[in-house]
């Protein structure tokens, strides 16, 4: 399989080199977690050339006798090396019985700089402070952006590319396979299946998986729109399928703690107050509602949203749904002081289309930056102070200064 670099992550675990906390790296079932351990273990030499390094790969049989808390610990001392940096790097943590006992005891003793991947079954972001004693520091891995999927699919055709990346997605593993059914057909057997069957069925002892694939089903098919607990239960009620409000609350929690889906909640432009009512779900990657509800209903301008919604969350922005007069903003991204609200279309070539895209964004009266993001195939453009871009252009790496 081609290997891609994949330098923003590399660069953060640079930038938390030595801190004192547990380093965990979490994310969707192949989003490449093992993959950055494996690329951290090979830089960290020229990092720090003195430096020793402990790698445990639980998917590896040589590593099977660690597979209990004591053992774990005892292994990691005996290789202890005074004098120098000691980095231990952990793959598939969960695999070891009771490793929480193991990490906390060994980040006690402040002598290890500690790393961690899991399943995301098992290192949640709603978990970490009770699994884990310390302090901890959270990576959170994505699928293929679009620039990384550049980076492994070179092309002169910047627009071409965007289409293929709209089928393809960013599940790397899925590009091994040449033919759309087979990618599909691991996207969702190796991939969705077994974080419904192993992860969250086994770590919550669900017992009704259908239900839990029908609201997986439903989320899928409704991307992008607004969604309520009650929404989903009365769809599920007209379709004969009996589930009460806290168990469809509770699945869907069950869903989005594995990273699954992103949920977005609603935020009051102008009352600039977060709305409790009703939120837009997003998929990890967009590729996963193709493989698992199929091609017939390919919803374009959904799939496109999906795209944004996950390359922001990417860039380390908070996202949120924006409501100003009745009116909805595709997204309000805030980081910091900076504030952007942004549109997303996949075709505005029809007039109507384009005033109804950039009316929500021409009402907002402060001086944040207002983006529509639309498939114009040309450079971007500027129309009353929104700027006009594509999605390939704004999806490029933004260059590091």
């Amino acid at each position: 399989m081609k290997l891609i670099e994949r330098t923003d992550y590399l660069k953060e675990l640079e930038s938390v080199r030595l801190i004192p906390d547990i380093k965990v790296i979490t994310g969707i079932r192949r989003a490449g977690k093992s993959q950055l351990m494996d690329a951290w273990h090979r830089r960290l030499p020229s990092l720090d050339p003195e430096g020793h390094v402990i790698h445990i790969n639980f998917n590896l049989t040589e590593f099977e006798d660690l597979l209990e808390y004591h053992a774990l610990e005892a292994f990691i001392e005996d290789h202890y090396e005074e004098g120098r940096n000691n980095y231990v790097l952990i793959d598939e943590i969960q695999m070891c019985d009771g490793f929480e006992k193991a990490v906390n005891s060994l980040h006690a003793k402040e002598k290890y700089d500690l790393y961690v991947t899991g399943s995301n079954a098992f290192l949640q972001s709603s978990d970490l402070a009770t699994l884990f004693v310390g302090r901890t520091f959270e990576i959170p891995v994505f699928p293929f952006s679009f620039g990384e999927y550049l980076a492994y699919f070179p092309s002169q055709n910047l627009y071409g590319s965007l289409s293929d990346y709209m089928a393809a997605g960013g599940m790397a593993g899925s590009y091994l396979y040449r033919e759309a059914s087979q990618r599909y057909r691991y996207l969702n057997s190796d991939v969705m299946n077994a974080l419904i069957v192993r992860d969250i069925i086994n770590k919550y002892k669900i017992r009704n998986q259908p239900l839990l694939e029908e609201i997986l089903d439903y989320l899928m098919d409704n991307v992008g729109n607004l969604t309520s607990i009650r929404k989903v239960t009365d769809t599920l009620s007209s379709n004969r399928t009996r589930a009460d409000h806290k168990t469809v609350a509770r699945y869907m929690e069950y869903l989005c703690r594995a990273f699954a889906f992103y949920p977005v909640r609603r935020y009051d432009v102008r009352g600039k107050k977060y709305l409790k009512t009703e939120n837009k779900y997003y998929l990890a990657d967009h590729s996963f509602r193709t493989a698992r509800l199929g091609t017939r209903n390919m919803d374009y301008g959904h799939i496109l949203e999906n795209i944004v919604a996950v390359e922001l969350l990417r860039r380390g922005y908070e996202v949120y749904a924006g409501v100003l007069y009745k009116k909805e903003i595709d997204f309000v991204a805030i980081r910091g002081g900076e504030k952007i609200y942004i549109q997303v279309c996949n075709d505005i070539s029809g007039e109507k289309t384009f005033d109804r895209e950039v009316a929500p964004l021409l009402a907002i009266r402060d001086g944040y930056p207002k983006v529509l993001i639309a498939r114009i195939y040309q450079p971007a453009w500027q129309y009353e102070g929104i700027q006009v871009i594509d999605p390939a252009d704004w999806l490029l790496p933004i260059p590091q200064k």
